[in-house]
């Protein structure tokens, strides 16, 4: 009967860490690879009596892998901080691995709460994670953001939900939102990806309508339609910061063209009225 290591990759996640940890306290093992907290987050892991690895940041794949060999046992489950395994899934997983699974590894539906409600519509919904694996005959990719997992054969799916707590509010939603489509725009650059006008005038009202009418965000309530508009948000901001990478633009004043001072007679434009900005 396979044994089960749960793997935890943190950085200042003292808000969420006691609720995760509590949730897999009934996994065979857990490791938990911390890339240098400031907070307490590192002090709650050693609480729950789980062994902690302090290690600098090389990227969210690396981190995860790394956790993955510092593993006892060969079946990993890896989850994040803001995550919790309900009881049922643990039952279900604690079943599957009662005999050797017939599957290298397994997806897992997994849920967020978000502005008081249970997402389930959305893109966000039923979304799929494959969490449950075989070491041995998996890897995590080196991708800047949204890494995934690289299994020998097909995955299987388990049916209970993991749990998601992704965002204390909608101005963490955004936060978020800038910082991923950031390194989703530096990867797509590395990948040779070009963005045409028509795509970034065409992609983010699709995505509107494909998450809030076809994929149930207007069951949701105004979280659906909050959702919805965020991840057409994305959409656009990811496109659009591809768009200017590719090109090499930059918001300041080297390589601007000179341009016409014009009349010294005409009035100020409103803008001139403006005063500057400091820079910081």
């Amino acid at each position: 009967m396979p044994k089960l290591t749960v793997t935890v990759i943190t950085r200042d996640e003292a808000d969420h860490l006691d609720g995760c940890l509590a949730s897999v306290a009934w996994a065979d093992e857990i490791v938990v690879v911390d890339s240098r907290s400031t907070d307490d987050t590192v002090a709650i892991a050693r609480r729950h009596g789980v062994r902690v690895e302090v290690r600098d940041w090389p990227g969210y794949g690396a981190q995860r892998n790394y956790a993955a060999s510092a593993a006892t046992h060969d079946w990993i489950l890896s989850i994040d901080a803001d995550e919790r395994v309900t009881p049922e899934l643990a039952a279900e997983i604690q079943r599957l691995l009662g005999s050797d699974p017939p599957r290298r590894g397994y997806r897992v539906p997994r849920v967020a709460w978000y502005l008081g409600r249970w997402m389930r519509g959305t893109d966000w919904y039923p979304d799929y994670q494959l969490r449950l694996y075989d070491r041995r005959a998996a890897r995590w990719n080196d991708r800047r953001v949204h890494e995934s997992i690289t299994l020998d054969g097909e995955a299987g799916r388990l049916r209970h939900e993991l749990q998601h707590f992704p965002y204390h509010d909608i101005s963490d939603h955004l936060s978020t939102i800038d910082r991923y489509t950031t390194l989703a725009a530096q990867q797509a650059v590395e990948d040779g990806r070009r963005v045409s006008l028509p795509g970034l005038a065409l992609h983010p009202p699709l995505a509107f309508l494909r998450n809030y009418l076809l994929r149930g965000g207007c069951s949701q309530g105004a979280a659906g339609l909050v959702v919805s508009a965020l991840n057409s948000y994305y959409v656009f901001l990811k496109l659009a910061k591809s768009w200017e990478r590719s090109r090499g633009l930059r918001g300041d004043a080297r390589g601007a063209p000179a341009s016409d001072a014009g009349d010294v007679t005409d009035p100020p434009s409103r803008t001139s009225r403006i005063a500057p900005r400091t820079s910081r």
